[in-house]
């Protein structure tokens, strides 16, 4: 392909919006176009990348004997009020309605639309299992979209649905799921790590996420470098502190006059004690479906933690568009919390949700619910109870690995994709059930199984750039090889030029040939940001046949007859693919 009759426009400025390299290189390079806000187009070259992507995971889908169908972006209200998710998915659900004033949705993923599907078209255990995918749009009312494809309101993803008899037929199902997905990400050329995470709005019993590492993901790892404990930070287990020794008595509570320490290091530092020997209060408001305030919620940790908010929304069974910070004043009215000195005696008319390690430990310092007033010695079971007591804390790095113990890691990652173990969520909720060998009727087991095609695609090159632009690898490359022309009205190097391009293109290797009339300088810097594997320069030796040849990845430039250019990156791309 010539890139004279090619629609290409690349950008030497960076683009005063974009903030991490995936976004500045796919804008500069031309490959996407943004429209507004959160919707960007596809050009030709980003086009080609994105497609290629598909065709691995379509590829590797198929492979596992799942089938590709297609359905409407736009869905009825109706079956998501079925499962409950019209309200639980909260804002970021596109609403709309037709003239006639129906309500529906642009769908952020299709999990009621195939388990209707399966309801009306299965009805026998003999056409179990069954997985269905497809590749389509997706839309989510992102309150702030950023970083270009990492977070957008319109996006590419690939979604499957498992359909099984059992819980163990859903454990193979999920397990060549997983396989797939790391065949998929390794043939991107991600470097990934697989982590247990939090299954949100999609629910079910147990997710793994895919993150693809890097420092501008928002998704944050805790991982343990001993053991294989690897999880999303929403999700990661605590261990709880070791417990006071049941030879420490409790001590009586006492009152104690505490000015102006409203923080727990200002406690600590005013009592003599340690953080961790402090109880740390957080306030919250609760909304039902229609939006009005439906409770209060005053969640406690140790002192020296951090309350995790989806453990926290987990635990009281709400979605996390259902809870606030509260109003202070206003909850202090109908409670007895007072901002600042809350503590867990004495609360009432609200829902007191209490960290698991705070039972063990004895003698700790709270709030009194008292302008400037903290209690001494105050202990879980005698002097207060929590209506839910669960994990509610934060893993932090060089907290101990809930696994083995040893100090924890964490690191930042994108996510690309995610699975899903359903089980019977949808299938109850919508009645997608079928009939055993004895007549039975039973629900199916679901799975789910999502990829963001193209948040893959900004994932590679955040991985895969440097200070001059992006460094594709070949199997999602939008071309494999870029010829360098230098003197277009040159008929010698024009007619080497050529005789590349059409053998590379003879052997089935995706070529671009530059003949455009610019400066050497300008098509050098041009094929280094649009980061094509392999650059064949033709240029002062022609007339002895040679080229130049260099791999964007190396630094290396190497002179050889355009013979074995040929045979290299034929080599190269057949390798690599």
């Amino acid at each position: 392909m010539k890139m004279s009759k090619m629609h290409i426009r690349t950008l030497r400025e960076v683009p005063n919006e974009a903030e991490i390299p995936s976004h500045i290189l796919l804008l500069r390079t031309g490959m996407i176009r943004k429209l507004v806000s959160g919707v960007y187009g596809f050009m030709p070259l980003g086009w080609r990348s994105l497609r290629k992507i598909e065709n691995i995971v379509r590829e590797e889908m198929d492979a596992t004997g799942a089938q590709e169908i297609l359905m409407s972006a736009v869905q009825p209200a109706e079956l998501w009020q079925e499962s409950g998710r019209w309200f639980a998915y909260g804002p970021e659900l596109w609403r709309l309605k037709d003239r006639n004033g129906r309500d529906f949705c642009l769908g952020p993923t299709h999990e009621e639309i195939f388990t209707d599907i399966i309801r009306n078209d299965v009805s026998s255990y003999r056409q179990l299992p069954m997985n269905l995918y497809q590749i389509q749009t997706k839309y989510r009312d992102e309150a702030r979209p950023r970083f270009g494809l990492m977070r957008s309101r319109e996006f590419i993803m690939k979604d499957a649905y498992s359909f099984d008899r059992d819980y163990e037929g859903l454990d193979v199902s999920y397990k060549t799921m997983y396989d797939a997905y790391d065949r998929i990400f390794t043939r991107c050329g991600l470097t990934f790590r697989p982590v247990e995470a939090d299954t949100g709005a999609i629910g079910g019993s147990n997710s793994h996420e895919f993150t693809a590492i890097s420092e501008v993901g928002e998704s944050e790892i805790a991982y343990c470098p001993k053991c294989s404990m690897a999880a999303n930070v929403e999700r990661a287990d605590c261990r709880d502190a070791e417990p006071t020794p049941d030879s420490v008595e409790m001590l009586p509570m006492e009152e104690v006059h505490t000015p102006d320490t409203k923080t727990i290091e200002d406690l600590a530092a005013f009592l003599g004690v340690k953080t961790e020997e402090t109880i740390k209060a957080l306030l919250f408001v609760k909304y039902d479906e229609m939006g009005n305030e439906d409770g209060y919620v005053a969640a406690f940790v140790r002192g020296d933690r951090e309350l995790n908010m989806i453990k926290l929304v987990n635990a009281l069974g709400i979605p996390e568009h259902a809870i606030a910070f509260a109003d202070e004043e206003a909850m202090g009215a109908k409670t007895g919390a007072v901002g600042g000195f809350t503590g867990p005696v004495g609360l009432h008319d609200c829902t007191v949700v209490v960290d698991s390690e705070l039972p063990g430990l004895k003698n700790l310092v709270a709030g009194a619910c008292r302008r400037d007033y903290h209690l001494k010695n105050v202990n879980y079971g005698r002097d207060y109870k929590g209506d839910i007591v669960k994990d509610i804390k934060v893993l932090k790095e060089g907290d101990p690995c809930p696994v083995c113990g040893e100090p924890v890691k964490h690191a930042r990652g994108i996510e690309v994709g995610q699975v899903f173990k359903l089980g019977t969520k949808y299938s109850e909720s919508m009645g997608a059930t079928y009939k055993d060998e004895n007549q039975e009727e039973k629900p199916i087991v679901m799975g789910c199984y999502g990829i963001g095609v193209t948040r893959t695609l900004a994932a590679v090159v955040e991985q895969h750039h440097d200070k001059d632009g992006i460094i594709w690898p070949v199997a999602v490359a939008p071309y494999h090889v870029i010829i360098t022309l230098m003197k277009p009205d040159d008929e010698v190097q024009l007619a080497l030029a050529e005789k590349v391009h059409d053998e590379l293109s003879a052997k089935g290797v995706e070529v671009m040939l530059d003949d455009r009339d610019e400066r050497p300088g300008v098509k050098f810097k041009d094929a280094d940001l649009l980061g094509i594997p392999v650059r064949i320069t033709v240029g002062r030796m022609a007339p002895e046949g040679k080229v130049e040849y260099k791999l964007r990845r190396d630094a290396e430039k190497v002179e050889m007859t355009a013979e074995e250019a040929v045979k290299a990156a034929v080599a190269l791309v057949e390798a690599e693919r």
